[in-house]
């Protein structure tokens, strides 16, 4: 059954960290299978407690009854917990880059038994999402995975109403010699530059990450950060992630 439209994102996060003890029940009895995704993407539900303000701490009603995807999704821990409070939710990931080829996914989507649609697509060819009508997507923590965070970006502005990011933003180079913070821009990580993973690609500066955002068609709700001073786009040290609530400009 859905959960009231009117529920307080505070109750949807300590509804997230239950459901994730229960998972964590799951995963432990798999038979066969043990590589799961490494970190709790349901804890998520704590940085949007303190993003959302006012009227969008209904954030039920950013769904307007319509599929919600997560993007980037690593095991659609998020995805099921939307299920389990009456949200339709599909798993968009590319097998190729997630980290258990999406078995993690489908391996709890039958011990769930969920109807949560698991898609493999490859964001970064010329893709289009399963759903031209999506109420909200989450993009957490993948927009610096991508090549081509421009056309990523884009397409998302056509296929939903709402998005809820977070990345990783930066205020200096990784040696600390250039501050490029207040510049729109942004940096080209090198394979095995930030945690040996060559999957890493674009990290913004914050004014880099608004620019984009505008160029590609949205208008930024809410906006917080790690607020990390001495950021940089490579060391674990300085690490700088940005989270934002954003509304199509193409679907309002």
């Amino acid at each position: 059954m859905r959960w009231p439209d009117d529920t307080d994102v505070s109750r949807l996060r300590d509804a997230a960290h239950a459901f994730a003890a229960r998972l964590r029940t799951v995963k432990s009895a798999a038979t066969g299978f043990s590589r799961w995704y490494p970190y709790n993407t349901i804890d998520n539900f704590i940085h949007l407690d303190g993003l959302l303000h006012g009227p969008y701490r209904a954030f039920l009603r950013l769904t307007d009854g319509r599929p919600v995807a997560d993007i980037g999704a690593a095991d659609g821990d998020l995805a099921f917990f939307l299920e389990s409070i009456g949200v339709s939710a599909h798993v968009v990931d590319h097998a190729w880059t997630n980290f258990n080829r999406l078995a993690g996914a489908r391996t709890l989507k039958t011990m769930l038994n969920s109807a949560v649609e698991i898609h493999d697509v490859d964001l970064d060819s010329q893709f289009r999402l399963p759903e031209t009508g999506y109420g909200l997507v989450f993009l957490l923590g993948t927009l610096y995975h991508l090549k081509n965070p421009y056309y990523v970006l884009e397409q998302l502005a056509r296929s939903s109403h709402w998005c809820i990011l977070s990345t990783k933003v930066a205020k200096f180079s990784p040696d600390k010699t250039v501050r490029f913070a207040e510049a729109p821009v942004a940096y080209l990580l090198a394979p095995k530059e930030c945690n040996d993973d060559a999957t890493n690609y674009w990290v913004f500066s914050e004014a880099g990450l608004r620019r984009i955002l505008d160029r590609t068609g949205w208008e930024v709700r809410e906006w917080t950060t790690s607020n990390n001073p001495n950021s940089d786009p490579a060391t674990a040290e300085g690490d700088e992630r940005a989270f934002c609530l954003l509304e199509s400009r193409g679907r309002r």
